[in-house]
């Protein structure tokens, strides 16, 4: 334990160890940047040992942030396919799905049935029972138009 605590740059590669590790263990986490920030430090901290704990905390800090920024910049260059992009976003998923008018649309406004549940709607007017088609969405009003048979 002396030995670890007299090589600082040491006790940083193992912390970047063990953080990686745990982000192979526990997925979703994203400590792998915390992991490079630390494995810097360590490197840094192994090169030139007289530097200071607060300075090794500055340079965590700085490395960190800086894996962080490549990362995210790194994930938005290359998307992740996904198999149902929509996933998450209920109002596109329901464009172009018909449904039918439970109260009256009138002066645009009214509700529809989609799934179990009622939702506002705006579009033109339709009488209860009407068969309309979800065209878009602004906030949570579904807007509609009538579907030509």
């Amino acid at each position: 334990m002396d030995q670890l605590l007299a090589t600082p740059g040491l006790a940083w590669l193992i912390l970047a160890a063990v953080l990686a590790i745990t982000e192979l263990l526990v997925p979703g986490i994203f400590l792998v940047f915390v992991a490079a920030g630390a494995a810097v430090t360590g490197v840094v901290t192994l090169i030139m040992p007289e530097f200071a704990l607060l300075f090794q905390v500055a340079v965590f800090i700085v490395a960190t942030s800086a894996a962080v920024g490549i990362g995210r910049r790194w994930y938005v260059d290359n998307p992740v396919p996904s198999a149902d992009p929509l996933l998450n976003d209920r109002v596109a998923r329901l464009i172009g799905e018909v449904v039918t008018v439970v109260e009256p649309i009138e002066a645009g406004k009214g509700k529809v049935r989609v799934g179990d549940g009622e939702w506002l709607a705006c579009g033109p007017d339709a009488p209860a029972g009407a068969r309309v088609r979800i065209t878009g969405a602004v906030g949570t009003s579904l807007n509609v138009e009538p579907v030509i048979a």
